[in-house]
C-alpha cells in the first residue's frame, strides 16, 4: 500500500518506520521537500521510504496520516491542498491541545465539537477516520509493551474508510478495536488527553493505555 505521511515529528516517524517494516511504500511529507528529518527518516527507514512536500505526500498516498500538531493541523490541510485528499482515509491522529498556559494542556476545542469535525470539514471530499490519539507513539506501533491487550477507539463517517484504518490497526497488533460511531465521538476520544496526559505524570512513561471492559 501507498501511505502519505502528513508530519514529521516524532509521532510521525514512528508509524511510518513501522509502517514501512510491514511492506508499504510510505512518503513522509512537510513543509519543505528538503525536511531534514524527513531526509534523514527517509534514509534511515531505508527502501520503501521517500520524502517530499506535504502535497506530495497528500498525492501520493492511497491511506493518508495527518500526524502533525493540532494547532497546526488545517494549516497543513491547506499547504497540501484540499484536492489532494478527495476519496481518500485519512487517519487523523491529531489531538487539540492548548500549551499556551504551560502543563498540564487544555483544549482549544472541545465539548461539542472537535479537532476531528474540523478536520472533516475542511475536507468533504475525504473520509476522516479518528484513531491512535489516545496513547503514546511507542504503543501506537506495539500495544502489547502495555502488558496487556488494550482497546482502540475509531470513529469516522464512512464505513469503508474505518474498514481500511482499522486493518492496519490490527497489522501494528491491536486486537479490540472498537467502533464508536460517525466522526463527531471525536469529541469524546480527543477529551481522552487531559486524564492520558495527568496518568503520564503520574507514571512518568507512556507505556501504558485504556481498556473498556465489557461482558460479551
Amino acid at each position: 500500500m501507498k501511505i502519505g505521511m502528513l508530519g514529521t515529528g516524532t509521532v510521525g516517524k514512528r508509524l511510518a518506520g513501522r509502517l514501512v517494516e510491514l511492506g508499504n511504500e510510505v512518503l513522509m511529507g512537510s513543509r519543505t521537500a528538503d525536511n531534514p528529518e524527513a531526509v534523514q527518516w527517509a534514509k534511515q527507514a531505508g527502501k520503501g521510504a521517500s520524502h517530499g512536500t506535504f502535497e506530495e505526500a497528500a498525492r501520493f498516498g492511497e491511506v493518508l496520516f495527518l500526524c502533525v500538531k493540532g494547532d497546526a493541523a488545517l494549516s497543513v490541510i491547506n499547504l497540501a491542498k484540499p484536492e489532494s485528499f478527495k476519496g481518500k482515509t485519512v487517519i487523523d491522529v491529531t489531538n487539540p491541545l492548548d500549551f499556551s498556559q504551560g502543563m498540564p494542556p487544555s483544549l482549544f476545542i472541545s465539548n461539542t465539537n472537535s479537532l476531528g469535525e474540523e478536520i472533516q470539514k475542511a475536507l468533504p471530499g475525504a473520509h476522516i477516520v479518528k484513531t491512535l490519539n489516545i496513547v503514546s507513539n511507542e504503543v501506537m506501533i506495539d500495544p502489547g509493551i502495555t502488558g496487556g491487550e488494550p482497546t482502540m477507539f475509531l470513529c469516522g463517517n464512512d464505513a469503508g474508510a474505518k474498514e481500511k484504518a482499522a486493518a492496519i490497526l490490527k497489522k501494528l497488533g491491536w486486537k479490540d478495536i472498537m467502533d464508536l460511531g460517525d466522526i463527531s465521538n471525536a469529541r469524546g476520544t480527543e477529551m481522552v488527553l487531559p486524564i492520558w496526559v495527568r496518568t503520564w505524570t503520574t507514571l512518568q512513561n507512556g507505556n501504558f493505555a485504556f481498556k473498556v471492559l465489557r461482558k460479551k
